[in-house]
């Protein structure tokens, strides 16, 4: 997929998550939580720019969204300063969830197309692909960026109703 269709990905990944977050009082934090998913979601595609790395390699794998979490989580460790230990405990899992969230959504985008990925590479070199649509498709990238944005104010609509 392209980047419309990634960030659609990503919002669709992403807005049960944030609904919970914000049913649970902290607007502010879902909302942050949404740009970083919708922020990271491009990140596996950097391999564009790699010498010596396919395209849907490394960068592509379930192992890469793990790496991403656990940055983001320790980033979150250093730079959050939470009132209580539960807090900091509870700032840094979600920011794991949304980096690995936003990088599961690229692959699962990716799976959409007849190139799809290899999720568990170096482990496994099994190929997986829905065969839906082609990266390329604008259709079925913009599509995805409305089904991604409606969940969203979805999500929306639920926090401010009852939350």
């Amino acid at each position: 997929m392209y980047q419309v269709g990634h960030y659609g990905a990503a919002l669709v990944a992403y807005a049960p998550v944030g609904t919970a977050i914000g049913l649970a009082g902290n607007e502010t934090v879902a909302i942050l939580g949404a740009l970083v998913c919708v922020g990271l979601s491009t990140i596996p595609d950097v391999d564009h720019k790699l010498p010596l790395i396919d395209h849907r390699g490394p960068t592509h794998t379930v192992g890469f969204a793990v790496a991403v979490g656990t940055v983001l989580a320790a980033a979150t460790a250093i730079l959050v300063d939470a009132t209580s230990p539960a807090a900091d405990v509870g700032f840094v899992t979600f920011a794991f969830v949304v980096g690995t969230l936003s990088i599961g959504s690229h692959l699962l985008a990716d799976a959409l197309t007849p190139m799809g990925i290899r999720p568990f590479w170096p482990l496994s070199r099994r190929h997986y692909s829905l065969g839906v649509t082609t990266a390329a498709n604008p259709i079925a990238n913009y599509v995805l960026l409305a089904i991604g944005a409606g969940m969203a104010l979805l999500g929306i609509g639920v926090v401010v109703t009852f939350g």
